[in-house]
């Protein structure tokens, strides 16, 4: 009987077996193939969500085969191989009408509201479906791949909103994963410089891939290095892929006049603010920009980005492991001593 790994409240994973569930109308039936560990899978493990109901399925970043399709489908047949935006806007409200789906009124996410991918099998509801979330994806994509193109398109969301733009100057703070995207989208872009900043040496070490200038700065002072290689001018996009305040505090100081920072990464929920110099922005003309998670048609462009060859996916699996080590993938991916854990069910 086919596996799924359930959330059954704080810390507590159990892996079950299931019925092989039944699409409905205008639902499909997808086998999972692969499911990437996000660091909002870890946080879910040890505080849960608002949005989830116990027991839950999670995972989130993952690819897939069609196993069965309901009634009223027909832009999908069984075997079609695809990748699932996670994030599921209405299509109805006021922000998705704007163009606006991330910031939808009535978001709902698999995973979270919706039985995800830590199992072998698993529903794609309708209205994710009706959507736009199914994306297929090229026969000669690793289905491991595939399931990277999620991350990419939350970042892409992040750079489209941060403006980065060719001849840039780009600083990234923070090297896991969303920062080592994060500097390859900004090569792929035309940024002039990329910088990734980190404070753990051995993050640093495992992003030297990137081809971005690498700087310790535990070791170096970051502000007197960017002036340093800008001739002055501080850095046009500042994007801090860190959930600290004390690097949201220090992204100001980085920043040119007119430029931007993201604070990609959020702060904990118990203690979410930061402490910021805004006359830094009044002076400067500066912008603050926060982004959250990204639109189907995003995880479209970042799975044609994948296809392209432009990004080197294969050095961000660190690990692959079967749905019985989910437990221990988790905890491993919580210490930050890889990139990413790449769970085939």
């Amino acid at each position: 009987m086919p596996l799924a790994a359930v959330l059954k409240g704080i810390e507590n994973l159990a892996l079950e077996d299931r019925e092989i569930p039944s699409p409905g109308d205008n639902e499909i039936l997808i086998r999972v193939k692969s499911c990437a560990i996000c660091g909002t899978d870890i946080k879910v493990f040890h505080h849960g969500h608002k949005h989830i109901v116990f027991p839950r399925v999670t995972g989130h970043e993952l690819s897939g085969v069609v196993e069965k399709i309901g009634r009223g489908i027909s832009d999908y047949r069984e075997g079609d191989r695809v990748a699932v935006a996670p994030a599921i806007p209405c299509g109805n409200c006021y922000y998705c009408r704007k163009g606006w789906q991330t910031m939808c009124d009535n978001l709902k996410a698999i995973g979270y509201h919706f039985d995800g991918g830590f199992a072998q099998y698993m529903i794609i509801p309708e209205i994710a479906v009706k959507n736009g979330c199914v994306n297929k994806i090229p026969g000669d994509m690793s289905f491991d791949h595939a399931a990277l193109a999620e991350p990419l398109a939350c970042v892409i969301n992040g750079q489209q909103l941060s403006r980065v733009e060719i001849g840039d100057t780009v600083l990234i703070i923070g090297a896991g994963p969303i920062g080592c995207l994060h500097a390859e989208l900004a090569k792929n872009i035309g940024a002039a410089k990329v910088i990734l900043a980190d404070v753990a040496q051995q993050r640093l070490d495992m992003a030297s891939f990137t081809g971005a200038t690498i700087i310790n700065s535990k070791e170096k002072n970051l502000k007197e290095f960017i002036r340093d290689i800008t001739d002055g001018k501080m850095a046009d996009r500042v994007i801090v892929a860190v959930g600290t305040p004390e690097a949201q505090e220090q992204s100001l100081e980085l920043v040119s006049k007119r430029g931007s920072v993201n604070f990609f990464g959020g702060l904990p929920k118990e203690s979410p603010f930061a402490r910021l110099n805004t006359n830094i922005l009044h002076y400067g003309e500066s912008f603050i920009i926060g982004t959250h998670g990204s639109t189907p048609l995003q995880n479209k462009i970042a799975i044609e980005m994948v296809a392209s060859g432009k990004f080197s996916i294969d050095k961000y699996i660190s690990k692959k492991i079967k749905l019985e080590d989910l437990h221990q993938g988790l905890k491993e991916a919580e210490e930050r001593k890889v990139l990413k854990i790449i769970v085939n069910p």
